[in-house]
C-alpha cells in the first residue's frame, strides 16, 4: 500500500504558483440562442432521447450485473476485465452520465462501490497509467461532484476519494524539474526514491492533466494542485517561444527528463578524454617514482593527478545538463499531427482559458498558435465522390526543415475528430468566425467517413487523396487509381518486360520441342511394358546420382515432394535434358486499372479511400463529441440529424445483450465483435449522444468546460 513520504525535490512555499485571481473576465456566448421548438420537433427529439438512454441503461445493468467493481466488462462472454488497477474504471467514468440522465438511484447504488476503491494498492498493476487515471478516475469523480451540486450535494465522498487519489498522485511530481512521471510505481520501495521524468513521452500525455488538477484547486482552494501542471503548461510556453520545427505545435515525442543528453554525451567523452590524459600522467608518474623515489604530491605529480580526477568524475551518477522541453524522437525525423498521443494537449489550451476565466493568458496564446500552425501545414480537404466541401487534419514528419523536407501523411483518423469542436468553441471565445466555419467542415469530414463504409461507422484509421486545390476539387477516378497504385507510371515499362520475355519463353519452348526426337534405346517395349514405366526408367536414367535422388524423393516434413506413401504413384518428370526443369512462363503483370480495382476489392475500399489499415471500432466518442459541438454552436438541427445515423449504425453493429461491444471491421456489413466494452462508452459516447437530443440547457457550453473524457467542470461565474 501506498504512503505518504517527504519529497526529494520539493517546491518551496514561496515558490508555489497560485491560482489566478481577479474577477472572471466576461465570456463571449458560446451556445447558440435556442428558441422554442414545435411539438414535432420535441416529439422526434424525446423519442431518440429515450433510445440513446436505453443503451446507457442496458450498458450499465450488464456491467453492474457482471463486473460490478472492476474497470470493464466484457459484453459477449459477461465477464470483466481490468486494465486499470481495477479501481472500477467504468463505474466511475460513468457517475456523472448516470446523474445527467436521471439515473439517480443507479447513481447513489454506485457511490457504494467508490466508497471501496483503495488507490494506494492494486492486484492488477505495479505502475499508474498517469494520463488515464486522471483523465477517468480524477476526472470522473470531480465531475459527478460538480453535476451534483457540489458542497450543497451532499456526496462528499465524491471530493473525498477524489483527494484521496490526487494525494497518491502528486508524488508524479516530485522531479528535479517537477515535470511528471507517466506510469507511476507508487508503492513504498519505489514511490520514496529521486526519480526524473522520461526523455520519450506523448504530448497527450504530459499536456492532458491541467483540467482535473486546476478543478481540484479551485474546489479544494489548494493552489499546489494548480502549481503541478501549472509548471508543464510554463514548460510548453517557453518551448514553444524557444521554436520548433513546426512553430506552434510540439512533435509527438517529448523529452521531459530536463536533461541534455547531446551536451551530456559531449561532457562524458571530454571527461573520457581528461581521464585518459590523466592515466597517461599517472604511468609516467609511476616510473619516475621508482627512478627517482621523490614526493611526487608536491610536485603536481601522482597525489595531484588523483585529486584532480576524483574532482573531475564526482560520483558515479551522471551529471544533468538542464534543459527545458524538447523533442523527444530518437530518429531524426518528427511527427506532428493532432491525432493520437497529441489531441487532447491542443484540446486543453482554450477549456483551460475557460476553466481559468480568461484570467491565464498563456492559454489563449498557445491555442491561437496551435490553431494558426493546423491552417498553415495539416488541414486539407479530400478528393470524395460527391464532392462534398470537407477537411481532415494530416500528419505531417520533417527531419527538421518541413519548408523543404516535409512528408504529408494524408490520414483520416477516429482521435482526430475532436478538432472539429475545438475549432468551433474556440472561434467563438476568441472571436475567430473563420473557425467556426472550419469547424464544421472539419465535423462534415467524419460525418462523410461514417457515411461512406457498409456499416456505417468509420474506421480506426484511414488514409485519403488529398485536393490539389482547396477551392476546385472535382472527383477524377484517374487520381484515385494513381494513389491506389503508386507505381502505375512502371507498368507500361512491365508491360514490355514481359512482353519480351514472354517472346523469349516461347522461342526456347518451340526449340526445345524441336531437339526431343528420340526414345531411350536401352529399354526395348516387348508389349508388356507400358509407355509410362518406359518413361519412368528413362527418367531415372537422366536424374542426378541416386543418393541426391533419393534424397529427393524423401523430402523433410511439409514439402511437397516425396510425401506420398503411394511407392507406385507417379513422380513429376524432369523434362529438361540434364535433369534441367523448364523455364516457368513469366507471369502477366497486372494492368494499372487492374491493379486498382484489385486492391479495391482485396481491401474492401469504400469510394474515397486509399488505404484503411486499422478498420476495427472500439466504441469511440470523438466524432459525436464534435458534432454535439456543432449542435450547440450553430442551433442547425441537421446536426441531429447526422448524429442520428450515425447512432444507429452504432447500435446495429455493436449491440449485445448486457451491452455494447468492439467490432474488428467497420468495411463489412456485419462485423464480428470483439468482447470489449471501455469505459469511455458509458462515460463520454452515449452522454454526447444524450446531449445531442436533450434540453440545450442541460450541460450548456456557457456554464461547463468538458475535459477530453466528457466529464463536465462547472466554469467560474
Amino acid at each position: 500500500h501506498w504512503t505518504k513520504s517527504p519529497e526529494n525535490f520539493p517546491v518551496p512555499e514561496d515558490e508555489i504558483i497560485p491560482l489566478p485571481t481577479g474577477k472572471p473576465k466576461t465570456m463571449p456566448t458560446i451556445q447558440y440562442d435556442f428558441g422554442k421548438e414545435s411539438s414535432t420537433t420535441q416529439e422526434k427529439r424525446l423519442d431518440r432521447l429515450a433510445q440513446v438512454k436505453a443503451e446507457m441503461v442496458r450498458g450499465w445493468n450488464g456491467y453492474m450485473a457482471y463486473a460490478r467493481g472492476h474497470d470493464e466488462l466484457s459484453p459477449i462472454s459477461k465477464k470483466f476485465r481490468d486494465p486499470f488497477c481495477g479501481w472500477a474504471a467504468t463505474l466511475v467514468d460513468a457517475l456523472d452520465t448516470l446523474w445527467i440522465m436521471g439515473m439517480k438511484t443507479e447513481f447513489e447504488d454506485a457511490l457504494v462501490e467508490v466508497a471501496k476503491i483503495d488507490f494506494t494498492t492494486s492486484q492488477f498493476r505495479s505502475e499508474i497509467p498517469v494520463f488515464e487515471t486522471t483523465i477517468r478516475y480524477l476526472g470522473g469523480l470531480i465531475a459527478a461532484y460538480d453535476v451534483s451540486g457540489g458542497k450543497a450535494g451532499g456526496y462528499g465522498i465524491l471530493l473525498e476519494k477524489a483527494v484521496e487519489l490526487a494525494e497518491i498522485l502528486m508524488g508524479v511530481f516530485d522531479t528535479p524539474n517537477r515535470m511528471p512521471i507517466l506510469y507511476y510505481s507508487w508503492k513504498p520501495t519505489t514511490a520514496k526514491l529521486p526519480k526524473r521524468a522520461q526523455a520519450g513521452v506523448s504530448v497527450a500525455e504530459l499536456g492532458s492533466l491541467s483540467m482535473e488538477f486546476t478543478r481540484l484547486a479551485q474546489i479544494t482552494k489548494e493552489d499546489r494542485y494548480y502549481d503541478a501542471v501549472a509548471r508543464i503548461t510554463d514548460a510548453f510556453y517557453e518551448w514553444g517561444e524557444r521554436g520548433t520545427s513546426v512553430p506552434g505545435i510540439f512533435p509527438e515525442h517529448v523529452d521531459a527528463s530536463g536533461c541534455n543528453r547531446t551536451a551530456e554525451a559531449e561532457l562524458a567523452a571530454q571527461e573520457a578524454e581528461l581521464q585518459e590524459q590523466e592515466q597517461i600522467a599517472v604511468e609516467k608518474a609511476k616510473a619516475a617514482q621508482s627512478n627517482n623515489d621523490v614526493d611526487l604530491s608536491a610536485k603536481g605529480g601522482f597525489g595531484a593527478a588523483n585529486k584532480r580526477s576524483d574532482t573531475a568524475t564526482g560520483t558515479k551518477q551522471s551529471k544533468c545538463i538542464p534543459q527545458g522541453l524538447t523533442s523527444g524522437s530518437w530518429s531524426y525525423k518528427e511527427q506532428y499531427s493532432m491525432g493520437g498521443s497529441q489531441d487532447s494537449t491542443y484540446e486543453y489550451f482554450p477549456k483551460q482559458w475557460l476553466l481559468l476565466g480568461g484570467l491565464e493568458p498563456k492559454y489563449k496564446s498557445l491555442h491561437l498558435k496551435t490553431v494558426a500552425a493546423v491552417k498553415k501545414w495539416l488541414l486539407y480537404r479530400p478528393m470524395v465522390p460527391d464532392d462534398r466541401d470537407i477537411l481532415f487534419s494530416a500528419k505531417l514528419v520533417t527531419e527538421g526543415n518541413p519548408e523543404v523536407d516535409a512528408v504529408m501523411e494524408w490520414e483520416v483518423t477516429h482521435l482526430t475528430c475532436f478538432i472539429g469542436g475545438m475549432f468551433g468553441m474556440g472561434g467563438k471565445i476568441f472571436d475567430i468566425p473563420e473557425d467556426v466555419e472550419i469547424g464544421k467542415r472539419l465535423t462534415d469530414g467524419c460525418v462523410w467517413a461514417y457515411d461512406s463504409t457498409p456499416s456505417g461507422i468509420m474506421p480506426e484509421g484511414a488514409t485519403v487523396v488529398p485536393c490539389a486545390e482547396v477551392n476546385n476539387c472535382r472527383w477524377n477516378d484517374t487520381v484515385y487509381w494513381q494513389h491506389l497504385d503508386p507505381l502505375w507510371e512502371t507498368h507500361n515499362e512491365q508491360m514490355e518486360k514481359y512482353e519480351r520475355k514472354h517472346e523469349e519463353w516461347q522461342a526456347a519452348k518451340e526449340q526445345k520441342a524441336e531437339s526431343k526426337g528420340y526414345r531411350d534405346v536401352s529399354v526395348e517395349n516387348d508389349g508388356n511394358a507400358a509407355d509410362e514405366d518406359i518413361e519412368r526408367v528413362g527418367i531415372q536414367k537422366r536424374a542426378p546420382p541416386s543418393s541426391n535422388y533419393q534424397k529427393h524423393l524423401s523430402s523433410p516434413k511439409g514439402s511437397t515432394a516425396g510425401i506420398s506413401a503411394n511407392e507406385d504413384a507417379d513422380q513429376a518428370p524432369l523434362k529438361e535434358e540434364e535433369g534441367e526443369p523448364d523455364l516457368p512462363e513469366p507471369v502477366r503483370p497486372k494492368s494499372h486499372e487492374e491493379y486498382a480495382q484489385n486492391r479495391i476489392n482485396s481491401d474492401r475500399l469504400p469510394p474515397g479511400f486509399v488505404s484503411a489499415n486499422y478498420h476495427g471500432y472500439i466504441l469511440r466518442p470523438e466524432a459525436i463529441e464534435s458534432v454535439w459541438y456543432m449542435y450547440r454552436i450553430t442551433g442547425d438541427t441537421s446536426w441531429q440529424d447526422k448524429g442520428w445515423n450515425m447512432f444507429k449504425a452504432i447500435v446495429s453493429q455493436t449491440q449485445t445483450e448486457v451491452g455494447s461491444s468492439a467490432i474488428d471491421n467497420v468495411l463489412v456489413p456485419d462485423s464480428k465483435q470483439k468482447d470489449e466494452m471501455e469505459s469511455f462508452w458509458l462515460a463520454e459516447t452515449l452522454k454526447y449522444f444524450y446531449l445531442l437530443y436533450s434540453e440545450p440547457d442541460l450541460i450548456s457550453l456557457d456554464d461547463w468546460v468538458l475535459n477530453t473524457e466528457a466529464h463536465p467542470f462547472k466554469r467560474p461565474i
